[in-house]
């Protein structure tokens, strides 16, 4: 019997009831989206074949899967396994594969390993092990692919290796610790793939390679090997040869120069004597640096450039992609294809190496520059759309250069790994960055650096010194994070673009000065003459708000409106699901196939230039998990319009209390996981984002709903940045009657806790299913006219003892009790009138988790209830209910005299005249 559940982006956990199915021996989860760890009840399973590759597992890995002796195949490669590997592994005597590649396991490989004699695979790669390289190849000399590839342990490579006659693939890489010279391994004749890079080895190269008739990957780069090259002449199935950047001497040899374009070899970086026929750079041979007299000339010959005309003190360079202008800023185009042993002479004095191909694939052209299918949202995004990818090194050269310091910055942004909570968002690309041969990034994560994908990271670099008027900035893959997501061979460095800009004022000649004194002076003229038709009042003084924008340093980008109206079919009526803040909102679906909603700022909404460049900005810097996307904006022909991501499951209150098609069924795990959500998403915004934001208008429908129901909150139109030096903000109120807290119901006192108040009442609406502006459609609630909201229903049933008389009836017995109570307990401390008593969001994402008590509500009834403050509070609902007449709306009188009751001053309903 056989589970093969790949690439479904399953999330959720392993299901233990798999151990139910006695003759289940094949299970596949690889490439899904599970948490967790493997459930202890599969040790009694018989299984065979067990991968769960490719998923978010964690903690350490089980010892009692030693208990499955029957498994011949095991496989948790991409994962976030920790700790040691266990020892008790070593019970599977039957076992054929392991692969543990690409976690985050500790410690020395257990003895009792050697146990595993039926080994045919073992990849290990990727981890963070210590001590030397295990000595159990006696015991493994079944294994025909072997990969150790930046492990964490140390060399050298035991000498016990040449006993492993079987292998047709083996791949050791950067191993820390002392070096050796070559190791033996003249009995591996049946070898396809050899790699023993970054190993530390010296001494010559030795000839008996030649033996290796099947070899078709030769990969020694990155070491101290000297002498000169063997003579492989007869490895005519030999393709790709990489000897880069080692001590090696004499000529290259003539089989070299022979090999046409089918072959791929680099042997830059080395200490040849150069010739007169020596070889010159070409598509598939990369000699450069090659030789051991460095001069400019040498240099110039692979440039094919002349020696430098004159010197120069800026390079800009927007790598794989097009020429482009940035801020004033002109950046070359780097458009070559690269390619596996390549050097691309893109300018008279600059140029790339790059090195390696992506193992595993079947490499291509285009695999060495990254595309950007998405939309990206932030300034610049020229930068970016492209990028140039490295399986392994990538320098970029440049010559010509003014003597003295310079300034560089590096434009990186992750387009290729996924953001999403899916499969694709597992990869981890890690990678080192050096300038002038100085390691200046080490293990750099593009995406744990941003906090994000598609969100810019640069990083710039001053005083980088600049001696024999050469520059070389080179990014450099070391075996780390992952190589199998999205998709095989997305790995090694990413680099969008380069600026280098001197640190001191470039010499000039005699025209170049007369030339800045011209423009100088013309450029005064202009300025003196706009100034007079300025004053004059020949010129208009408004900013647009398409300058507004732009003045933004936005993350997002801009959509034309012929892309909005393609997406939508010409805002179709099909494709409208909803009204929003805005107006309208509808789908789309982009040329890509991403589906995005539209919000449509109507022709009666009173939001205008400043309300939509404050939420621009806003959402813009905002990402979180719990907080809605902004994919871009469009201000084209008088229309205002907001690019979101598509909510599968529309809106909070869509999902509660339902539309046409009824609501959706939401079981117990699903509130609870929808109201942990949304307090982590407001935690986010009051104390983890770097711009604090006070929402000001958290309601159930401003909680987005995704496929996997994932909480995220939307809607920053009415948001407030937070002034740091001021303890509260006093503003007019603007928001959902039924959802604001008392003070700012009736003072426009604003503070986060008023968005807490608001989480509170959600919350309750969340328990109950019940729509708090509409509970007079209630029965139960009619029946007793003392009750204003929800807040007041659940203080009397808590009052009662009866809290559970609030938990919606629709979910009959198939909820828990205790998160129930906790959920209604926390939401009442959360609506508690006094401010200063409602938790912080991180306490109450907190207590929701159950990682600390739900405190004792303390309430103070008298808090509004003086004649004084009624009164007060009555002609402030009446003023509001005035100011919201634009929108034919107005006050039920009946709700605007019950508003001295503490707990209920903000369940007043705004309703229309047709309801």
């Amino acid at each position: 019997m056989e589970i093969s559940l790949t690439g479904q982006d399953l999330a959720g956990v392993l299901p233990p009831s798999i151990a139910k199915l006695p003759y289940l021996i094949h299970v596949d989860f690889t490439r899904n989206y599970l948490n967790g760890s493997i459930p202890r009840e599969w040790a009694s399973t018989k299984l065979q074949y067990l991968s769960i590759a490719v998923n978010n597992l964690s903690g350490p890995i089980p010892s009692y899967l030693g208990n499955i002796t029957t498994l011949t195949y095991l496989s948790i490669v991409n994962n976030m396994f920790s700790g040691t590997v266990p020892p008790e592994l070593g019970n599977l005597v039957n076992l054929q594969n392991l692969i543990l590649s690409q976690n985050n396991l500790t410690g020395e490989l257990p003895v009792a390993l050697m146990n595993l004699t039926k080994l045919t695979r073992l990849r290990i790669s990727s981890n963070n092990f210590t001590g030397r390289m295990p000595d159990f190849f006696q015991s493994w000399n079944q294994l025909q692919k072997l990969e150790i590839q930046a492990s964490g342990l140390q060399g050298p490579i035991p000498s016990s290796i040449s006993v492993l006659s079987n292998l047709n693939e083996l791949m050791i890489s950067d191993l820390n610790g002392g070096g050796s010279v070559f190791p033996n391994l003249s009995n591996m004749i049946s070898l396809q793939r050899l790699m023993l890079r970054s190993c530390n080895l010296s001494g010559p190269i030795p000839s008996d390679l030649s033996a290796m008739s099947q070899l078709k990957t030769l990969d020694l780069s990155f070491n101290r090997l000297e002498g000169s090259i063997p003579d492989l002449a007869d490895l005519r199935l030999l393709q790709n040869l990489y000897l880069t950047s080692n001590l090696l001497t004499g000529s290259i040899p003539d089989w070299i120069k022979s090999r046409d374009n089918r072959y791929e070899i680099d042997v830059s970086y080395n200490n040849f004597s150069g010739s007169s026929e020596s070889p010159s750079c070409t598509e598939n041979l990369n000699v450069f640096k090659s030789f051991s007299e460095r001069d400019n000339s040498l240099y110039a010959e692979c440039l094919k450039s002349s020696p430098c005309p004159k010197d120069q003190y800026s390079l800009h360079i927007n790598c794989g992609g097009k020429a482009t202008t940035i801020g004033g800023i002109n950046f070359e185009a780097d458009q070559d294809p690269g390619g596996p042993a390549h050097f691309a002479p893109l300018g008279p004095s600059w140029g790339f190496s790059s090195t390696g191909h992506f193992w595993d694939v079947n490499t291509t052209s285009k695999d060495y520059i990254a595309t950007n299918i998405s939309i990206l949202g932030m300034n610049n995004s020229e930068l970016y759309t492209d990028a140039r990818l490295s399986p392994l090194s990538l320098t970029y050269y440049g010559r010509c250069f003014g003597n003295g310091n310079y300034t560089v910055k590096l434009y990186f942004l992750e387009i290729i790994i996924s953001g999403n909570r899916s499969f694709p968002s597992l990869g981890r690309r890690i990678f080192d960055v050096y300038i002038q041969e100085k390691l200046v990034l080490k293990d750099f994560d593009i995406e744990k650096d941003a906090q994000w994908v598609d969100k810019p990271v640069i990083w710039e670099f001053k005083a980088v010194e600049v001696k024999k008027k050469t520059l070389e900035i080179r990014f450099h893959w070391s075996g780390k994070g992952t190589t199998a997501s999205p998709h095989k061979g997305v790995y090694g460095p990413l680099i969008s673009a380069i600026s280098v800009e001197s640190e001191f004022k470039p010499p000039h000649d005699s025209k170049t000065w007369v030339f800045i004194v011209v423009g100088a002076s013309v450029l005064c003229l202009i300025l003196l003459i706009l100034s007079i038709l300025w004053w004059r009042g020949c010129l208009d003084k408004k900013i647009s708000r398409e300058e507004a924008l732009r003045g933004l340093d936005l993350q997002t980008g801009f959509f034309t409106l012929k892309q909005i109206k393609a997406a939508t079919n010409n805002f179709d009526p099909v494709n409208k699901i909803g009204e929003g803040g805005f107006g309208s909102v509808y789908k789309g679906i982009l040329l890509d196939g991403t589906i995005i909603a539209v919000k449509q700022l109507s022709a009666k909404s009173k939001q205008g230039n400043r309300e939509f460049v404050n939420e621009i900005g806003m959402i813009s810097s905002l990402q979180h998990p719990n907080v809605v996307r902004l994919y871009g904006c469009c201000v084209e022909a008088n229309q205002l319009l907001l690019v979101y991501e598509y909510m599968e499951n529309n809106s909070l209150a869509h999902a509660l209390f339902g539309s046409e098609g009824g609501p959706l069924r939401l079981d117990w795990p699903a509130r609870q996981k929808i109201c942990i959500g949304i307090a982590k998403g407001l935690a986010f915004l009051h104390e983890e984002s770097p711009l604090k934001v006070v929402h000001r208008d958290i309601k159930s429908t401003n909680v987005l709903l995704d496929q996997d129901l994932n909480a995220k909150i939307s809607d920053f139109g009415l948001a407030k940045l937070d002034e740091e030096e001021n303890t509260h903000i006093s503003t007019r109120v603007a928001g959902t009657i039924g959802y604001m807290a008392p003070e700012y119901a009736l003072w426009g006192y604003l503070t986060y806790k008023a968005d807490v108040y608001s989480f509170g009442v959600v919350t309750l609406e969340i328990v109950a299913g019940k729509n708090n502006t509409k509970l007079r459609a209630d029965e139960k609630f009619r029946a007793n006219e003392n009750f204003v909201g929800l807040v007041d229903w659940a203080l009397v049933l808590q009052q009662k003892g009866n809290l559970m008389e609030l938990v919606d009836p629709r979910l009959g017995s198939d909820f828990s009790k205790e998160e129930a109570i906790r959920m209604v307990e926390v939401a009442l401390l959360c609506t508690n009138p006094a401010p200063a008593l409602r938790p912080t969001m991180s306490a109450v994402v907190s207590m929701l988790e159950g990682r600390s008590v739900v405190h004792e509500l303390t309430m103070d009834p008298s808090i509004y209830g003086d004649e004084t403050r009624l009164t007060a509070s009555r002609d402030r609902f009446e003023t509001f209910a005035a100011e919201e007449s634009g929108t034919q709306s107005f006050l039920r009188g009946s709700d605007a005299t019950s508003i001295g009751c503490s707990a209920t001053a903000t369940s007043l309903e705004i309703v229309s005249p047709t309801s």
